[in-house]
């Protein structure tokens, strides 16, 4: 059995019988398998890398989007508002992917003894995964399932895992993660204060001071990094929000945008079916 083979028996393993059909097998790695395709669902994608060992995803960032099959992976960078969708997936060959989070403090200790890089910069980005990460990534997954291996061994492996993505193609990016000084630390933190504040005014200006930036610095840098504008990026935030509401409780059109941060519900109407598709009461219906 090959790695690729092997990854796919053992996320399959790990995820059956699991509403939802994934998983948190050890903290901040989670195995997911799914037996068909799925609609497009909105979310939010945090900094982390998802390898596919079988099927086909779909992930889109405002209107771009990024697709990763079998033996490929995806690297998100931040914090950001997305639509996933599984385009292929079946009983015989289901989408089965195992996602691990990437911690700046994890990342930052190899940072030293990684090759320097020049800086990159994007919100996601797909690659092709080589023998070299898939290997510890299947020896974690082995043990995932006995506690005291998971104590012992798997710091050992993350940190491997870390590695061969400092040192693979993306080691530029996986590198900005794990910088508390750089570029993506500082978007970081205004793209935790619009998540936080995203029914509030939003000033380019108070974000740009509290990066740590001159306005046209920060406007730049952030768009570089997500390829939204602040105002963009908090009007996803705001719909993404929007549409849990409708879904999750018993509000009006007009209640929900009040209290996303709209003063025009004719406005957030508007909005929302340019993003879903649909009104938001007909939504609200399909929910």
């Amino acid at each position: 059995m090959d790695l690729l083979d092997e990854l796919r028996t053992l996320i399959i393993r790990h995820a059956a019988g699991q509403r939802g059909h994934s998983r948190h097998v050890i903290d901040g790695v989670q195995v997911s398998k799914l037996d068909e395709p799925t609609e497009p669902t909105a979310g939010v994608a945090e900094p982390s890398v998802a390898i596919v060992a079988s099927g086909i995803k779909r992930t889109t960032l405002n209107g771009v989007a990024y697709e990763y099959r079998a033996g490929q992976f995806l690297v998100a960078s931040l914090d950001l508002p997305v639509i996933g969708q599984a385009l292929k997936a079946s009983r015989e060959e289901p989408f089965a992917v195992v996602s691990l989070r990437l911690d700046p403090v994890e990342i930052a200790p190899l940072l030293l003894e990684a090759p320097a890089r020049p800086p990159q910069y994007g919100g996601l980005v797909v690659s092709d995964a080589t023998t070299d990460l898939l290997d510890p990534v299947v020896r974690l997954l082995r043990i995932a399932d006995r506690p005291d291996d998971v104590r012992v061994l798997a710091p050992g492996i993350r940190r491997e895992i870390l590695w061969r993505l400092l040192t693979g193609e993306q080691g530029a990016l996986v590198r900005q993660i794990g910088l508390a000084d750089g570029m993506l630390a500082h978007i970081s933190t205004a793209i935790r204060w619009i998540r936080t504040h995203h029914n509030e005014p939003l000033l380019v200006a108070d974000l740009a001071e509290l990066a740590g930036m001159s306005p046209s610095t920060f406007h730049r840098h952030f768009r570089a990094a997500t390829s939204m504008t602040p105002i963009q990026f908090q009007k996803e935030i705001r719909l993404q929000q929007a549409r849990v509401l409708l879904r999750t409780q018993a509000l009006t059109a007009a209640e929900v945008a009040y209290q996303i941060g709209y003063t025009s519900p004719a406005h957030f109407t508007r909005a929302y079916r340019k993003a879903f598709g649909v009104t938001p009461g007909e939504d609200r219906t399909r929910g």
